[in-house]
């Protein structure tokens, strides 16, 4: 399906906002209750990662565990990803982003995350060897993601079916206990790629006149 641009230059900056240093990071987006998070600051103490997390009683499990835990590599956010995304980071920053079975948008398939024109501001942030990992628990959702970036954004992937025994997230546990087919694409963001945002600058917090916004 076609892709608008998107306008970036319209999203506001999330409610108390803070911006970051413009170092080499990892995001998760969506982290829910950060048990991933968790697995892969503790096990990647050479990667910093950034867990955001739009729903407050999911955030607030994960900053509690976080303070059990205490990894120093690990800072758990509270915002919408897409505004936060757009304020805080910058150019070819990050490493890598896990996108962990994100809503399947059942009832608005644009709001998926590879039909959204925000996925190409996304592949801005993304350094040059850079992957993002996409799971899913419903075949349609990654067979979609997957016709997406071969015929839209043009992108490596590789297509994996994710261990029965994996424990990522909860709902990963509570999927596979069922049975259900898992599976992740990812995306490598190849030297040769470019996107329309390669030289936009995080906005750091500024505002802009409110308006009606078309993610």
């Amino acid at each position: 399906m076609p892709i608008r641009q998107f306008q970036a230059q319209r999203m506001h900056a999330p409610r108390d906002f803070q911006a970051i240093a413009n170092q080499p990071i990892c995001v998760e987006i969506g982290a829910g209750k950060g048990k991933h998070a968790l697995l892969f600051s503790a096990s990647n103490p050479d990667k910093q990662l950034i867990a955001v997390e739009r729903t407050r009683e999911k955030f607030v499990a994960m900053q509690k565990q976080h303070g059990i835990e205490g990894q120093n590599n690990l800072q758990p956010i509270h915002a919408d990803a897409l505004p936060w995304v757009v304020h805080a980071l910058f150019p070819a920053q990050v490493q890598q982003f896990f996108i962990l079975y994100p809503n399947p948008e059942p009832h608005n398939p644009a709001q998926r995350w590879l039909n959204m024109p925000f996925f190409e501001f996304l592949l801005s942030r993304l350094e040059v060897g850079g992957t993002i990992t996409l799971a899913s628990n419903i075949p349609e959702y990654i067979a979609e993601a997957q016709q997406q970036l071969i015929d839209v954004w043009k992108l490596p992937f590789v297509k994996e079916v994710i261990a029965p025994d994996s424990a990522r997230t909860h709902f990963e546990i509570k999927y596979l206990e069922r049975g259900e087919l898992c599976q992740q694409l990812i995306i490598t963001k190849p030297a040769s790629y470019s996107t329309r945002f390669d030289d936009f600058q995080p906005l750091q917090g500024q505002t802009t006149p409110a308006m009606n916004i078309e993610a």
